[in-house]
């Protein structure tokens, strides 16, 4: 990696991935008109020193374990399970977050005319919760509709997952995928006609993070050795200490230890997710960003005719609802059983409703081309 933290090239990877990138006007980028040409020897760069400006690093530390316990509480299902007057409350929220399978025909109407995007984050949307993250593998007929909805629509996976992992477990090169929370994207190999050109988008926030990512998560996996279920996965540029498998008795244990870790890295931020603290770099980058990221990508930076979906099911997906509900384009559609505080527009409650969902886009675009 250069010193540039945005680089486009041919860079060889194991997926070989490859779109030109068209980046166009946004708070971060050059405008269309400002666009600079390629630098010598085929690379388009942005300036580090622009880009960081724009990334600021918020050394807003110090979370204190208690609040890092209630967070965690807070994810886990077994809790939510016992909120009291569930009914009540769920048939509130579904008045507010409706189905997206019924409310499809309402949400085809208003993308007609405009270029459907889709955004899909991974554990918990495309594959089941599993209590060992190295087995989140998806479905046969999952996969099959992935790649019949990538012919249709341009479509990316943006997962906390480190980038190579998503793929190993997706295995289509015709999406672009975003790991790390959006930290790391690349674009599409093959079968994709919505890339330009034969340059690969290689694209990595905080590169420069990356020694250190690599020293907290050795230390973290010696420090939660001795607490039976925890596990953590190095996702290159953030850090994942799984709990899922962990006795609540344990949680506190857990902080404790992760907290004696970060004391030491006040460049580095802990949020929670679905029974899973994550550590990434404090700069202003996330899932929202990634999504803007790869719509510029796309040509649609300033368009009134693209229509972005995103579905996911955690709290780092929020970033991305937020966005677009932000812009007033396209919406959010949050994988949920039980009612959350959410800025997703719609609701689909497990991965089989989001299969049906796409699925339901796949023979829309079908039946629109042959009409």
């Amino acid at each position: 990696m250069t010193k540039q933290n945005v680089l486009v090239s041919e860079a060889q990877s194991a997926i070989n991935m490859a779109i030109t990138v068209a980046v166009s006007n946004s708070s971060i980028f050059t405008t269309a008109a400002q666009k600079p040409p390629p630098a010598h020897g085929g690379y388009f760069s942005i300036s580090r020193n622009k880009l960081l400006k724009n990334l600021e690093i918020n050394n807003n530390g110090g979370t204190r374990t208690n609040g890092w316990i209630d967070s965690m509480r807070a994810s886990s299902p077994t809790h939510i399970k016992s909120t009291p007057s569930l009914t009540d409350e769920q048939s509130s929220w579904i008045l507010h977050h409706p189905s997206a399978l019924d409310m499809f025909e309402q949400i085809i109407a208003a993308s007609k005319g405009k270029q459907i995007v889709m955004f899909l984050d991974y554990d918990g949307t495309l594959s089941p919760i599993v209590e060992d993250p190295d087995r989140a593998f998806m479905s046969d007929a999952m996969r099959k509709t992935v790649k019949k909805l990538a012919r249709c629509f341009p479509t990316a996976i943006v997962s906390g997952r480190c980038r190579d992992k998503v793929y190993s477990f997706v295995r289509l090169a015709e999406l672009y995928y975003a790991g790390s929370h959006g930290m790391d994207i690349k674009g599409p190999a093959k079968g994709s006609k919505y890339k330009k050109g034969n340059q690969g988008v290689l694209f990595q926030a905080a590169s420069e993070f990356l020694p250190m990512i690599d020293e907290v998560y050795k230390q973290l996996v010696e420090k939660t050795m001795s607490i039976p279920g925890a596990k953590v996965e190095n996702n290159k540029f953030c850090v994942s200490v799984h709990y899922r498998c962990v006795e609540e008795k344990k949680w506190n244990e857990l902080a404790l230890q992760v907290r004696s870790v970060l004391k030491e890295y006040p460049k580095l931020r802990l949020s929670s997710g679905r029974k899973v603290l994550e550590i990434r770099p404090t700069i202003k980058w996330d899932k929202g960003k990634a999504l803007e990221f790869l719509l510029e990508s796309l040509g649609f930076a300033n368009c009134t005719d693209v229509f972005p979906v995103y579905i996911g099911d955690d709290k780092t997906d929020e970033d991305a609802f937020k966005i677009l509900r932000d812009r007033g384009q396209g919406f959010g559609i949050l994988v949920s059983k039980f009612p959350k505080d959410t800025s997703a527009s719609y609701s689909l409650q497990e991965p089989t409703e989001v299969m049906n969902f796409l699925q339901k886009l796949v023979e829309y675009k079908r039946r629109s081309l042959r009409g």
